[in-house]
């Protein structure tokens, strides 16, 4: 053991930055609370198991304590342990007999075991959360590692792939190759699976450019899911904001993240990280102390005013992070240049934004988190995905985030689904999703590519349950199956779940491909999830947030049956419509009074006799067909799409528009192997819930007319 800890003494360090690091010569310790009246640093064995030396940090600027260890070793295993006055009805929440986990460590070591100790309060008590808990938690908690992060990066550069030729694919890590048995056993469910050369290869034949991972903090496993013996699937619950889930490192090591990320960059294909800056897991005042609750309640979160024991609780996850206090602030921001320049990410997907956004007087579009990301050098480059809710007051602000971010567009979700589902009035609506949702978005310069489109995502039903369940199918959560998403916007097409009834199981098909032809025809960034592609289900769970099991794992066995290779290469054919024709990519929204060539505007509609819509056509709730149009210069060429859809029940003839172009069928959602072909004569026959993609190029001075 070095002199300096056998003698109890701390050099007096240095309060930035903060967090334990280490300078080759000995490791400075720095951590905020403004409220404490003293901090303890807690060494422990390698393991984490025995507390080798308690030692306080000697100094407080600015209320940043901070300490030096010289000639610290590493790995080194740490954690706090902070007194100040225990008063919950004032907001605090001291208890130096409950170790805490550096709200900066970078790697853990264990993980929490569930204990009544771990409470700052006497479970039990007839004083509740007012009571005092002297019990010792250390036993029961993870710790955080001092270690030495260098990696290799070697020539890694960002793919930095445009927004308008972005698609994204979001998948969890765990579950993405659990299933997979071309992986070996000890990477699967890992990052060392993520940057596997077939998985690599497989995205990247598939057409996608950026894969968006649900959470890789380390998260806490919730007490009544362990007792119900389920577990935190998702992760956004989380633990440590700069630590990675350690059960997702096959080795353990970090350094399999940052390989993965090389590896993926090589291949053109970005990595956007899903994270939850809006609440932590340690709940609300009923809670266990884990972390921030000890450094600071008070200023760490959103507490009820004048009743300062309470959480606010805007996140529906029992706590809210206090986004507009400095320090807490500062931590989010040094968590995301974190995870931006040691692992080189290329985005982040901020789960329930909103909640960040929220000074106390509301939602603002100037608030400190979102002018601070904003300025902000590194992290203003990146992509950044509003999730645009929460359960708050005034929680729904899709389009509301300001130029810069995109966001989840769940209007283009319901009205595609409502669409195809054959619902009444939807033609008017799903044009503007088409559009790019410009009611939505087009305001203060942004750009179309702001509506992240989508038809399912991990937070309810996956594509292939859309057309196969009416109901959720939750029971497997243990809430009785009154959790997730009541309505989903879905049809079975006659038999609840799986079925061997030929005629369903054509018709899902036909609507399953129909769906995914106006996705990606849609103006905006297009996103897939995960198993989507070959039809994966989740035998109509909508809320799977905690099955760690094959109910939400890939099916990697069924992506190889016939069906499946058939809706994986027609996925495969619409991306490279979409690359090949710019149009279908624009990043401005297109302008009906824009003439491109003559007799041609960039975005016309038309009905299913090739007329202009008009305002009676826009008013027909029971129509079932729609037309559209764009139109885009393409170096000297001019470039047309022809979108017609036909959600009806039965077969339609379309007349096309004029001029008559020398138009190729691209694309036949009916008949997905069919070749390109050439469409003769000015009428095409569209079979019952089914779209096509018609294309005709010509020079900018010659249509070339049929």
């Amino acid at each position: 053991m070095k002199a300096d800890v056998v003698n109890n003494r701390l050099e007096a360090g240095r309060p930035y930055p903060l967090g334990a690091h280490w300078d080759g010569l000995g490791v400075n310790f720095a951590v905020y609370s403004a409220h404490a009246s003293a901090v303890e640093l807690c060494l422990f064995d390698v393991a984490g198991r025995r507390e080798t030396v308690r030692l306080p940090l000697p100094e407080c600027s600015n209320e940043i304590w901070h300490g030096y260890l010289r000639d610290a070793s590493l790995p080194l295993v740490y954690g706090y342990r902070v007194h100040g006055p225990y008063e919950p009805e004032r907001g605090h929440r001291f208890n130096p007999n409950k170790l805490l986990l550096d709200p900066y460590a970078r790697e853990l070591v264990g993980s929490v075991r569930w204990s009544d100790a771990l409470f700052g309060y006497r479970l039990n008590s007839p004083k509740a959360d007012l009571s005092f808990d002297r019990r010792d938690s250390a036993p029961s908690m993870p710790k955080g590692v001092v270690t030495n992060d260098g990696f290799n990066w070697g020539d890694d550069r960002p793919p930095r792939v445009p927004w308008s030729d972005t698609v994204i694919y979001e998948a969890h890590v765990r579950g993405l190759s659990k299933r997979h048995r071309g992986i070996r056993s000890f990477q699967r469910g890992t990052f060392g699976a993520l940057a596997d050369a077939k998985f690599i290869d497989y995205l990247r034949r598939l057409g996608v450019t950026a894969v968006e991972l649900l959470p890789v903090h380390a998260f806490l496993q919730d007490r009544f899911l362990v007792e119900r013996g389920l577990s935190n699937y998702w992760g956004y619950n989380t633990l440590a904001f700069f630590a990675p889930e350690p059960r997702y490192l096959a080795t353990g090591s970090p350094n399999e993240i940052r390989a993965a990320v090389r590896r993926l960059h090589a291949a053109g294909i970005e990595v956007i990280l899903d994270v939850v800056y809006n609440h932590t897991c340690e709940g609300n005042e009923l809670g266990p102390t884990l972390s921030l609750r000890g450094f600071d309640n008070l200023n760490y979160y959103r507490l009820v005013p004048e009743q300062l024991r309470h959480h606010i609780n805007d996140t529906g996850c029992g706590n809210t992070l206090n986004s507009s206090h400095p320090r807490v602030l500062q931590m989010i921001l040094d968590s995301l240049r974190h995870w931006a320049t040691s692992y080189r990410v290329d985005g982040f997907r901020f789960d329930l934004a909103s909640t960040l956004a929220r000074e106390p007087h509301g939602f603002d579009q100037n608030s400190g988190f979102l002018d601070a990301i904003m300025q902000d050098p590194v992290l203003s480059q990146l992509k950044l995905i509003a999730e645009p809710w929460d359960v708050g007051p005034g929680g729904y602000q899709l389009g509301a985030f300001p130029p810069g971010f995109a966001e989840w567009n769940d209007r283009c979700r319901d009205t595609l689904r409502k669409f195809w589902r054959g619902d009444d009035g939807q033609r008017g609506d799903l044009a503007a999703r088409l559009a790019g949702s410009a009611d939505v978005f087009n305001h203060r310069h942004r750009r179309a590519t702001a509506s992240i489109n989508y038809l399912a995502s991990h937070d309810g039903f996956t594509l292939e349950d859309v057309v196969s369940y009416v109901e959720r199918h939750n029971e497997a959560n243990g809430d009785n199956n009154g959790d997730g998403h009541g309505e989903n916007c879905s049809a079975n097409w006659g038999a609840e779940g799986t079925t061997d009834d030929a005629g369903i199981l054509e018709t899902r098909a036909r609507v399953k491909r129909a769906m995914l032809a106006t996705l990606l025809c849609a103006q905006g960034t297009p996103m897939l999830l995960a198993g989507d592609e070959f039809g994966q289900t989740q035998r109509g769970n909508n809320n799977a947030y905690c099955q760690d099991n094959e109910i939400a794992w890939l099916d990697w066995q069924r992506a190889e049956s016939e069906p499946a290779r058939t809706l994986t290469a027609y996925i495969k054919c619409l991306l490279h419509l979409r690359t090949r024709h710019p149009v279908l990519r624009s990043r401005r929204f297109l302008e009906g009074e824009r003439d491109v060539a003559p007799d041609l505007k960039e975005i016309t509609w038309f009905d299913e006799n090739g007329q202009v819509m008009g305002e009676d056509a826009w008013r027909d709730v029971a129509a079932r067909t729609l037309v559209l149009r764009r139109a885009a210069r393409a170096g000297r060429d001019v470039d047309v799409v022809l979108l017609l859809l036909n959600a009806g029940a039965e077969d339609r003839e379309f007349r096309l528009p004029p001029p008559h172009y020398a138009w190729q069928c691209a694309l036949d959602s009916a008949d997905p192997g069919a070749p390109e072909r050439r469409v003769e004569g000015d009428a095409i026959t569209l079979r019952a819930r089914s779209a096509q993609v018609l294309t005709a190029r010509f020079p900018s001075e010659d249509p070339a007319t049929a």
